[in-house]
């Protein structure tokens, strides 16, 4: 075997060892949780047949479908589908924080947030939608095979530009006007990233989700008497005797941090929530779904 059938087979070997399990995990999800859904579509100038509907009071006679209607006794209008596809986004921080688990052997909350944000993407492709990463390299794009691509990005094996690099910030300079972009972090950091995106998205007419993942010793700090906390970056250390009597303060402070993250996506005209890494995900990819279905922009059936 040549030397470069060699590095041909092992970068393959490499990145087919990556892309499989979050691939094959969200696929696993959209279609258990989802297993019906195949776009937010509506009425309008297209090709695609769509539906029939009962015919009302409006409707022309030409708009009538004759040979549907001759198998009972109502009229029914044949509507075709309405062909204009939306621009998506995602966004999975990747700082350090996000590898974080309070029980060993237990999913991260990147883990989670890949997982989810992976499954949003193959349903909407799945509808038609352009789907891309808030990254400068990853325009949203549509087709089945743009789910590999964004698997491969997710799962940090990325290829050709900005292969290697790290993409802690959400851009969505890509993402045209009147797009949607879902947001996954913990958001217990710095916010100044996330409202200069949700500034820029409000003068572009962009709307969004913010999705705030947890994991659940995050909601109740169960930490009892000497305990050492420690940064995932491991730049921080505390060590107290008491933790307990640190609880209350701490959860005020989240369920602030919970409230400045609310008025932040309700001044950009988005949508927060809160999922935890040991919930059901076909719960937060329903709730995901429904809100990118229900949002501005959306497709709805008439």
């Amino acid at each position: 075997m040549t030397e470069t059938a060699t590095r041909l087979r092992s970068g393959a070997e490499t990145i087919a060892a990556v892309l499989p399990p979050l691939l094959v995990a969200a696929t696993h999800l959209a279609n258990s949780a989802l297993p019906g859904a195949h776009g937010r579509r509506r009425a309008g100038q297209g090709s695609e047949f769509w539906q029939f509907r009962p015919a009302g009071g409006s409707d022309a006679a030409s708009r009538i479908d004759w040979r549907r209607s001759a198998r009972g006794d109502d009229h029914f209008v044949r509507e075709t589908e309405w062909q204009a596809a939306r621009s998506v986004a995602l966004w999975v921080d990747d700082g350090a924080a996000m590898d974080f688990a309070s029980t060993r052997g237990a999913e991260t909350k990147a883990a989670r947030a890949r997982l989810l944000a992976m499954a949003l993407g193959l349903l909407l492709l799945r509808g038609g939608e352009r789907v891309g990463l808030a990254r400068a390299d990853m325009p949203p794009r549509s087709g089945q095979s743009q789910a590999g691509v964004l698997a491969l990005a997710l799962s940090g094996r990325q290829t050709g530009a900005g292969a290697g690099m790290e993409h802690t910030q959400p851009v969505l300079a890509t993402l045209p006007a009147g797009g949607h972009a879902v947001l996954f972090s913990d958001f217990l950091g710095d916010l100044a990233p996330v409202e200069a995106a949700l500034s820029e998205a409000a003068t572009r007419n962009i709307g969004g989700l913010l999705v705030q993942v947890l994991d659940p010793a995050e909601e109740v700090f169960p930490f009892e008497g000497r305990t050492r906390f420690e940064s995932m970056s491991g730049h921080l250390r505390f060590e107290t005797l008491r933790a307990a009597d640190l609880r209350a303060a701490y959860l005020q402070r989240l369920a602030a941090r919970k409230d400045a993250l609310k008025s932040l996506a309700q001044h950009a005209g988005w949508r927060f929530t809160t999922l935890h890494s040991d919930s059901p995900p076909a719960s937060g990819l329903m709730w995901l779904w429904q809100a990118i279905a229900n949002g501005p922009g959306a497709r709805r059936g008439v």
